[in-house]
C-alpha cells in the first residue's frame, strides 16, 4: 500500500515538474507563458486525480476475492468472455483465470425451470456465503428478468460506479427491461435483440421468382401477404415455417400484459396467432414442430424444404448450424427482412449478485462486455450478433464490414438498428415465460387435433398456468 501511494506522489511530482518546466522555457512570449502557467495547475490536478483514482481501484481490486463465480444456463456468455474479454485465460470447460482470480462457470440448463430454481436457492443467502461460494455474476433473460430485478438479490449498477454516461450508446429498451420498481438499473446486455424473418433464398426463388430482400419483404409485409405467400410456398413444395416460429411476432405486439390485476388475460393479438396458425396448419402450409426439436431443425438444411424462421441476430450462428458445411447457412443461403411486424426476442442480461466480493472485476466485465466499442464490433463480426451499441451498428451498416456470409453477403445491421429503436417493453410482466410456454404447449394440442376446440385448449392452459402460478386467476 505504501508503494502504491508513493507511486501516486511521484507521478504527481513529475507531472508538476514537467508543467513548470514548459512554462518557464518561453520568456520571449509572456502571453503564452501566462496561459501555460494557468493551465499547469489544472493539468497537474487532473493528473493527480487520475493517478489517485487508478491507485484506489488497484488497491480495491487487490482486496477483493480470488474466486469469481458466474451462474448461467448455457455456454453463450462463456464463449463471449473467452473470445473477447482482455486477459481471460481458459483453463478447462468450466474454469478460467483473469489475473490471479479463478473464474468458475456454473451452468444449469433451463429445462424444467432448473436454472431459475438454482438461482432461487443460491442468491438469497449470497451475502453470507463463504468467499469461494459467493455468486458474483448471473445471467437473466427478458422473460423473467423482472423477477430478479425487483428482488434484493441484484445490485444496482450505480453501486458499482457505472454511470448513465457509460451507457449512452445503448438502446433504451435494453435498460427498461432491467429497471426495478424504484427506477434503478440492475443489469446490462451486449445484445440488441430486434428480430425479423430469415428466409431461404432458394425457396424464395422457387415460389416468388426472386430472392431480392425488397421483393421478399413485399411478399410478407403483413399477415395477409404472409398467408398468400404460404399458398405459393406449398405449391412450390415448401412449408412456410412452424406455427411456433411466428408466436413471438404476435406476442410482442400485444396491447396489454399477460397478467392484469392478478388475472391472466389472452390478448386479441395472441388469439389472432391461434386463428391464423390453425388455418395455416390445417392447410398444410405451416407445421407444428416444437422449437429446437429435431423435426424443426431439418429446415436448416436444403432437404428440409422450409421457407423461413423468425429470429434476432443471435439466431444466425446459435440456431442455424452455420458451422455445418451442409447447412443453408454455411452456404450463404439465407436472407433477412423485417417480415409482417417488427418484434424482438430474448437477449441475455448480466447482473451483479448482491454479496459479491469482486465488485471491481464485476464492474470491469460489465463495462467491457457491453460498452467497449472495439469489443462490441468484434462480437458482431465474429459471432454475427447484433450488439447493444448504436455507434457500432451505424458503422457496421455503413460499409461491407457488416456483411454476413450466411446471409449471402447481405448487411442486416441497419434493419436491426431501426428495429431496436422500436422495441416497446411496456407490456412485459413477471409471468411472461410461464404464460408463453404453457400457452404454446396447449395450443399445439389444438393444432394437432388433440383438443377439438380452442376452448378445450384454453381450459388446459388455464389449468396449467394456475398450477404454475397459484396466485393468479383465469376466466
Amino acid at each position: 500500500m505504501k508503494k502504491k501511494l508513493l507511486s501516486v506522489v511521484l507521478a504527481s511530482t513529475v507531472v508538476a515538474g514537467l508543467a513548470a518546466g514548459c512554462g518557464s522555457s518561453n520568456s520571449a512570449a509572456p502571453a503564452a507563458s501566462t496561459a501555460k502557467d494557468e493551465a499547469a495547475p489544472a493539468a497537474t490536478q487532473a493528473a493527480t486525480e487520475a493517478a489517485t483514482e487508478a491507485a484506489t481501484e488497484e488497491t480495491a481490486a487487490a482486496d477483493e476475492g480470488k474466486v469469481l463465480n458466474i451462474e448461467c444456463w448455457n455456454t453463450e456468455f462463456q464463449s463471449r468472455i473467452t473470445d473477447h474479454y482482455p486477459g481471460y485465460e481458459k483453463v478447462d470447460d468450466t474454469t478460467g483465470k483473469i489475473g490471479d482470480v479463478t473464474v468458475n462457470w456454473h451452468i444449469t440448463p433451463s429445462d424444467n425451470n432448473a436454472y431459475q430454481n438454482n438461482l432461487d436457492q443460491v442468491l438469497p443467502d449470497n451475502a453470507s456465503a463463504d468467499a469461494d461460494k459467493k455468486v458474483d455474476l448471473f445471467l437473466m433473460e427478458a422473460d423473467y428478468a423482472k423477477k430478479y430485478v425487483n428482488a434484493d438479490v441484484t445490485m444496482p449498477i450505480k453501486d458499482l460506479g457505472i454511470t448513465d454516461d457509460d451507457l449512452k450508446d445503448q438502446y433504451q429498451y435494453t435498460k427498461d427491461i432491467v429497471k426495478d420498481s424504484n427506477g434503478d438499473l440492475k443489469g446490462l446486455t451486449w445484445q440488441a435483440c430486434s428480430a425479423g424473418l430469415i428466409y431461404n433464398r432458394e425457396a424464395a426463388k422457387a415460389a416468388l421468382g426472386t430472392d431480392d430482400p425488397e421483393k421478399v419483404q413485399e411478399a410478407v409485409k403483413d399477415w395477409d401477404a404472409f398467408k398468400a405467400t404460404a399458398e405459393k410456398m406449398k405449391k412450390a413444395g415448401y412449408t412456410m415455417c412452424s406455427v411456433n416460429d411466428t408466436y413471438r411476432v404476435y406476442s410482442n405486439n400485444v396491447s396489454a400484459p399477460w397478467v392484469q390485476d392478478g388475472k391472466v388475460v389472452v390478448d386479441d393479438n395472441i388469439k389472432a396467432w391461434v386463428d391464423d396458425s390453425k388455418a395455416l396448419a390445417d392447410a398444410g402450409e405451416e407445421n407444428t414442430f416444437d422449437l429446437w426439436g429435431d423435426d424443426w431443425a431439418k429446415g436448416k438444411y436444403p432437404d428440409g424444404k422450409v421457407f423461413c424462421y423468425f429470429g434476432p441476430a443471435w439466431f444466425f450462428n446459435f440456431s442455424l448450424s452455420a458451422d455445418d458445411a451442409k447447412s443453408i447457412a454455411a452456404n450463404g443461403g439465407w436472407g433477412y427482412v423485417v417480415g409482417p411486424q417488427s418484434f424482438y426476442w430474448g437477449g441475455t442480461w448480466i447482473a451483479a449478485a448482491n454479496g459479491t466480493d469482486n465488485p471491481s472485476l464485476v464492474k470491469d466485465i460489465m463495462l467491457k462486455m457491453t460498452t467497449d466499442p472495439t469489443i462490441m464490433k468484434e462480437i458482431a463480426q465474429k459471432d454475427s450478433d447484433c450488439v447493444n451499441n448504436k455507434t457500432v451498428l451505424t458503422d457496421l451498416a455503413s460499409d461491407d464490414s457488416g456483411n454476413l456470409a450466411l446471409l449471402g453477403g447481405e448487411n442486416p445491421y441497419k434493419m436491426l438498428a431501426d428495429g431496436a429503436e422500436k422495441v416497446d417493453m411496456s407490456n412485459i410482466s413477471d409471468y411472461d415465460q410461464g404464460c408463453n410456454e404453457e400457452f404454446q404447449k396447449a395450443m399445439k394440442g389444438y393444432f394437432d387435433g388433440n383438443y377439438k376446440t380452442y376452448d378445450d385448449a384454453l381450459a388446459a392452459f388455464n389449468k396449467a398456468i394456475t398450477e404454475k402460478y397459484p396466485d393468479l386467476t383465469t376466466d
